[in-house]
């Protein structure tokens, strides 16, 4: 087969893939969070390559030194922005706050109907930001991080899901989704990439394990 006929295969069972799943008949959830995108397995090797490897210090750290959920328009700030992304048919009040809507968790599979149950993760938390570099930041650049709308740095999860995985790197913390893990880790080598953050060995390794399972 020519390598043009093998192209326009491609193409075309590309294009009934789309027509089948926008007539809904792939499984999906009601409500899929909108991560923007991260870069793909082979790019997310390229820059893990590149990272400094160290010794992690969380001398210092405070919450509070990454100022967040901060106004993004209007009366909505960083969390009722991702709320709204991230959920289907969110209903808001004049406050910005969502007073009903339908959030899917990727990191477990649950689906949520109370903006209550759903909290807002940060991928590479901001104490694993701060162990990796982020304690030499200026406080804009931790707020920025800290509120990053353009990386594949601010998902809505279940919140209890949240808690469990607290500051923790995936060398001890994977969704349960085994599904969702290539994306996870994609995501956090481009988002440890984008701010010039380091790794330590054990977290590297991880990375190395998942982004070659991709």
């Amino acid at each position: 087969m020519s390598k043009f006929y093998a192209r326009r295969r491609l193409s075309i069972a590309a294009a009934l893939t789309g027509l089948i799943a926008s007539a809904g008949l792939f499984n999906a959830p009601a409500a899929s969070a909108a991560l923007p995108t991260p870069v793909s397995a082979a790019t997310a090797r390229s820059y893990l390559a590149t990272l400094p490897v160290r010794t992690e210090s969380r001398t210092g750290y405070d919450r509070d030194l990454f100022p967040h959920w901060i106004t993004i328009s209007g009366t909505c700030n960083t969390r009722e922005t991702i709320l709204k992304r991230d959920g289907s048919n969110v209903v808001t009040d004049s406050a910005c706050a969502s007073t009903s809507g339908s959030w899917y968790s990727p990191y477990d599979g649950a689906t949520w109907s109370a903006a209550s149950d759903v909290d807002i993760d940060h991928l590479v938390p901001l104490a694993e930001a701060w162990d990796s570099g982020a304690g030499s930041w200026t406080t804009s650049r931790r707020q920025a991080f800290a509120n990053d709308l353009t990386r594949p740095q601010l998902i809505a999860v279940t919140d209890n899901v949240n808690q469990s995985k607290g500051d923790q790197d995936p060398a001890t913390w994977m969704p349960s989704r085994t599904a969702y893990r290539c994306t996870y880790v994609r995501a956090w080598v481009q988002v440890k990439y984008y701010y010039d953050l380091a790794v330590d060995s054990a977290e590297k390794s991880a990375l190395q394990g998942y982004l070659n399972n991709c």
